[in-house]
């Protein structure tokens, strides 16, 4: 056998290979649920966040969608956001740290919430469409540790999903840690370079 067959049999290979992976890939992300969440309005304080019919605690996607929706009202009022938060938060609210974090972070970038919301671009200074829709997913490390989970959730402006942490009190979910608030790219009209 020669060196092109060598390569041409390693080429074929690599794609097989390739090919296993990706469809391996497929049937291993369908067992996992992503859920849809519609919201015509977001809450402004915490007793409307309470009266929302579609509150629920039950599912950890639920949870992890409430907890992008209120920082919708970041810009507005970052105290009446940190009431719905700990309303989300349940039996152990924000606390000094928590809430610096949640200031260095989207303080001026309110843009971070609202790229998680389908509609928002780079282009439109990632302003998301009304009603306000957000796709809450599992994935292979959503309940790896007892009483936890990980959920993920795509911004319009990062390549790959973000991970919000929950924890079950009973059985209720509540959030632990929101990691979805990196920085992601600079909208249209802050770039310099757009």
């Amino acid at each position: 056998m020669g060196i092109f067959d060598s390569l041409k049999n390693m080429t074929n290979q690599a794609v097989k290979n390739n090919v296993t992976k990706a469809v391996s890939g497929a049937v291993n992300n369908a067992r996992y649920k992503s859920k849809t969440f519609v919201f015509a309005d977001y809450p402004k304080n915490a007793d409307e966040l309470k009266k929302m019919p579609e509150l629920d605690f039950s599912s950890p996607l639920s949870t992890a969608a409430f907890a992008m929706l209120v920082l919708l009202e970041y810009d507005e009022s970052p105290e009446n956001t940190i009431e719905m938060l700990n309303v989300l938060k349940g039996p152990q609210p924000m606390n000094g740290m928590d809430i610096q974090f949640l200031r260095d972070r989207i303080k001026g970038r309110g843009y971070i919430p609202r790229s998680y919301f389908e509609g928002s671009s780079v282009k439109n200074d990632y302003t998301p469409n009304v009603p306000y829709k957000i796709t809450v997913s599992e994935y292979a490390y959503t309940y790896q540790s007892e009483g936890y989970a990980k959920v993920q959730v795509q911004s319009s402006g990062a390549d790959s999903p973000r991970p919000i942490e929950l924890r079950r009190k009973g059985n209720q979910w509540f959030l632990w840690r929101n990691l979805a608030l990196s920085d992601i790219r600079t909208p249209a009209s802050d770039d310099p370079w757009a």
